[in-house]
């Protein structure tokens, strides 16, 4: 059953058009993985689907329900949830705090699920009332996700989660999407990093606001051709 339907979308910013009718679905219970090159639209895709800015053509479909412009607050309202590249957490302020802000919509006791995702990324556990400007690159990844995990999202889109880490760090980021997938999170994750592929299963290739491929995501990794001209190999 499809979570996420994006049908035929055109985007971009000012007079510049990114996007070129792109379309991708999202089935229940997946990883997806959108991979491409720096200025292949990726972000842009992702800013589109989430409310960010809104499509010039096409739908976004989230559930059945046609999302297309919502506002981001209505959307993750839905259940989904967006983790961006850049500026995904508030550096003045405490890990505790970048947390309790993660549910500023929730109208429930949201300290039990507080807890869980201490227990789910215990590296944060101890820093609680670190500054999370503070925190080292791989941390500061892990609380910029367990902010959007305090919404209880089925759906979480990741751009480029891996960016700027060590290779260990980067094997703790994906082990994690692989859990909380595990857990019923469906994922979408935008990455450059084709490692990224050996936990989804299904991925797209994009560039140039178009898109090149898809495929099962072992179908793209054994594919020769897509390696050498999108995966460095």
């Amino acid at each position: 059953m499809s979570i996420l339907t994006v049908d035929s979308i055109v985007a971009g910013y000012g007079s510049m058009e990114v996007l070129h009718g792109v379309s991708l679905e999202v089935e229940k219970g997946q990883i997806v993985c959108l991979l491409g090159p720096n200025g292949a639209g990726k972000t842009t895709l992702l800013r589109a689907v989430f409310g960010v800015m809104r499509p010039w053509q096409g739908k976004v479909l989230f559930k059945d329900q046609d999302i297309s412009g919502f506002p981001s607050e209505s959307i993750a309202h839905l259940g989904m949830c967006y983790v961006p590249q850049e500026d995904n957490i508030f550096p003045s302020l405490t890990v505790q705090e970048n947390l309790e802000m993660g549910a500023f919509i929730r109208k429930d006791d949201w300290q039990p699920r507080l807890e869980e995702i201490y227990g789910f990324f215990p590296d944060l556990t101890d820093r609680r009332k670190s500054r999370a400007g503070e925190l080292s690159g791989g941390m500061r990844q892990m609380l910029a996700i367990g902010r959007a995990l305090m919404l209880n999202p089925e759906l979480l889109l990741l751009d480029e989660p891996s960016t700027g880490l060590a290779p260990f760090l980067v094997n703790q980021i994906f082990d994690r999407i692989k859990t909380l997938n595990e857990q019923g999170v469906t994922i979408l994750v935008v990455e450059q990093n084709a490692q990224a592929l050996q936990s989804a299963d299904k991925a797209y290739i994009l560039e140039g606001g178009e898109k090149q491929a898809e495929g099962s995501a072992q179908e793209l990794l054994e594919d020769k051709e897509i390696g050498k001209l999108y995966l460095g190999r």
